[in-house]
């Protein structure tokens, strides 16, 4: 499956605008992350696009998200695809690169979202490294944004800043798409 067909199955299962927004984002950071990390960067954008796929079908039922989402694309996605969607919602230890790194990343576009929203700018062309560490450091900003979980790209050998620098790099290049 390539980055186009998994934009379409989003918008055929995902109505929400943001929600829709939010996984063209997340598929941003993996894609970047791939490249940084010499992946196959299309696999790890399209698992990106993909990773919350049920999530209006199973938010009454969150015991389930993730769970659905693999059920709906069976065959259509390889058997590390599936347990990186897995594991984002914690249905699948963290294991793996691809893992660890949907499961930080998921926050990440959450972080970045909400401070390119408060600059005057409202533009992510003048978000920086330095200003969303302090962001990321203010518990009180974006607490929806899980702090510990965007922590784990550490076990992939990155520090913060580098992945602050990766997800802020991944997003600017579909700006555009994102309304950023």
């Amino acid at each position: 499956m390539d980055r186009n067909e998994a934009i379409l199955k989003v918008k055929k299962h995902i109505q929400t605008e943001n929600l829709v927004t939010h996984s063209l984002a997340v598929g941003a950071i993996m894609k970047e992350l791939g490249e940084k990390l010499n992946k196959d960067s299309n696999i790890w954008e399209v698992t990106g696009i993909l990773h919350d796929l049920d999530y209006e079908e199973t938010k009454e039922n969150p015991d389930i998200h993730a769970i659905k989402t693999v059920e709906i694309l069976k065959d259509q996605i390889t058997p590390e695809m599936k347990d990186a969607i897995l594991a984002h919602n914690e249905k699948k230890e963290l294991e793996t690169d691809i893992e660890f790194a949907l499961y930080a990343s998921d926050q990440l576009s959450g972080l970045i979202t909400a401070a390119v929203y408060v600059r005057p700018s409202k533009s992510i062309n003048d978000l920086t490294v330095k200003s969303l560490k302090k962001k990321f450091k203010d518990k009180a900003f974006a607490r929806g944004a899980n702090r510990e979980h965007i922590k784990q790209i550490e076990k992939l050998g990155l520090e913060l800043n580098e992945f602050f620098e990766i997800g802020i790099s991944g997003m600017k290049k579909i700006s555009n798409e994102l309304g950023l």
